[in-house]
């Protein structure tokens, strides 16, 4: 369903399991910065109604995600560390060429978002997979659902405001692009890492 062309390896939730605060810290800040880019799509894009509708709907479901994070770090004992940098995202989004069109600009933000929460997707159900913590467990199968409906949306709408013909051979490029990305990751505690 996600058209992912890289598949995480079970060793990575191993990885995260043994650095269960880190990826939890790094959880918690990427929920962040995914309400944020909802937030800057309604500021840059507030004359589209529909989109403005879903990315407030999208905006408040991730701050209520983060602030899911936060309680089961709290409840266990952790502490919020630092914010990281997302050398993913950072690196997805240098993929397409700047471009000056506002439409474009727009349909190449909705696919980089969409990218990220299909991942964000599938290493949730991996973690959620591979889990012996019942709590975490459920909390990730959870969050997995979520994430595809989100990326769903992202994706329909980039369909929605250029030819799909167009916007589905930007996508392959862009999920062509993060397949080999991703071959390189897979060896840090961190959600896309």
């Amino acid at each position: 369903m996600l058209g992912l062309q890289f598949e995480t390896e079970t060793s990575w939730a191993e990885i995260a399991k043994v650095n269960l605060e880190q990826i939890l810290t790094d959880h918690a800040f990427l929920e962040q910065k995914a309400a944020s880019n909802a937030v800057s799509i309604i500021i840059n894009y507030s004359e589209e109604t529909e989109l403005v509708k879903e990315m407030s709907n999208i905006a408040i479901e991730e701050m209520q995600h983060f602030k899911m994070v936060h309680l089961l770090m709290v409840k266990r004992g952790m502490v919020l560390g630092r914010e990281q940098k997302n050398d993913y995202a950072i690196r997805l989004q240098k993929f397409f060429k700047k471009t000056g069109d506002r439409t474009d600009a727009l349909v190449q933000r909705l696919l980089i978002a969409a990218l990220i929460e299909a991942r964000s997707c599938e290493r949730f159900k991996v973690f959620s997979e591979n889990m012996e913590d019942e709590e975490l467990r459920k909390f990730y199968k959870n969050l997995m659902i979520s994430e595809a409906g989100h990326y769903t949306t992202f994706l329909q709408f980039a369909r929605q405001y250029q030819d799909r013909a167009t916007v589905d051979k930007k996508w392959n490029a862009l999920l062509a692009f993060e397949a080999q990305l991703m071959k390189e990751r897979g060896t840090v505690a961190k959600i896309h890492g």
